[in-house]
């Protein structure tokens, strides 16, 4: 299948929050944690622009859309948070230097699906990166800090949260401590080690390879399966496992996860859920590792 231009006027600057993608019991939404763009050729690492821009034609600065979309799950018992976005915290600096395009609305999207923060039982983070974790610690309506969701469980692996109580140098500028110090003075945190089981059919896997200590999440209802694989597979540009980008930390671990899991998931017909991707928000995989099934459906995708 042929990716159309990222550029197109199909593109939607706007995450859609109405209509979730059911898996059996369990309603899956993208609400908007915040867009950006960033440089193309570090979305692609070592991939030469001359290949990758036939999938996606940058800017004249060699920049590219992306989202920050968080993901709502919703089962019969419980409101899950997958990632957090950019947050409501950036100085206009920040903004600035990461060319947000759409302020993160996650507040107002969680209204508009009839939820509040304090309906969120569960925060699962694949990992930390500012533009993961961003929304964890939010402003007021007077620029006071407080927990986002202030009832929920932030669930993470033991590895990635020792990165970032001890930062390596790299992780400096992306594990921001204002992300984190209002969690660890008032909120819930739970540290896993390996595979949990959240709650019935949500689980966590331990995967490494983007950050030490990356995490997927399995979804799984009435026979339905979808995994969110966050970094490893961010856009359905990277189908392709050799196609990772320069912010990996563990390059060549990446590679190896994503041949597992795109075998292993794909023999389930699972979704793969994607977090920085604005045109497509879930697909299905077939054997070869191509896509056949993307969602949403509709006039925006027919030449997908």
């Amino acid at each position: 299948m042929e990716s159309q231009n990222y550029l197109s006027h199909n593109y939607q600057n706007k995450t859609m929050t109405n209509t979730p993608l059911i898996l059996g019991d369990f309603q899956i939404y993208w609400i908007n944690g915040g867009h950006f763009r960033l440089d193309g050729g570090t979305m692609f690492g070592a991939v030469p622009k001359v290949l990758w821009s036939r999938k996606c034609e940058a800017d004249a600065d060699n920049t590219l859309p992306f989202t920050n979309d968080v993901l709502l799950v919703r089962t019969p018992k419980h409101n899950i948070i997958i990632d957090t976005g950019l947050g409501n915290k950036l100085t206009e600096k920040q903004l600035s230097i990461f060319q947000v395009t759409s302020p993160w609305s996650v507040y107002s999207d969680l209204t508009e699906l009839g939820l509040s923060r304090q309906d969120i039982d569960f925060v699962l983070l694949t990992h930390c990166d500012f533009d993961h974790a961003g929304g964890i610690v939010m402003h007021d309506t007077e620029g006071n800090e407080e927990l986002t969701f202030p009832g929920a469980v932030h669930c993470l692996q033991k590895a990635e949260w020792e990165d970032v109580e001890n930062p390596c140098h790299r992780a400096q500028s992306t594990y921001w401590p204002d992300n984190f110090n209002f969690l660890k003075e008032e909120g819930t945190i739970e540290i896993i080690e390996g595979d949990l089981e959240v709650v019935p059919g949500v689980t966590l896997r331990h995967t490494g390879g983007h950050t030490r200590g990356h995490q997927l999440v399995e979804m799984h209802s009435k026979g339905k399966t979808a995994v969110h694989l966050g970094d490893l597979f961010p856009t359905h540009f990277h189908t392709n496992p050799l196609w990772i980008m320069a912010y990996d930390n563990f390059p060549l671990e990446v590679i190896d996860r994503k041949e597992e899991y795109f075998r292993h998931y794909q023999q389930l017909d699972s979704w793969f859920t994607f977090y920085h991707d604005p045109l497509v928000k879930a697909c299905k995989l077939d054997h070869q590792g191509s896509m056949n099934t993307i969602w949403p459906t509709g006039p925006n995708h027919q030449s997908l």
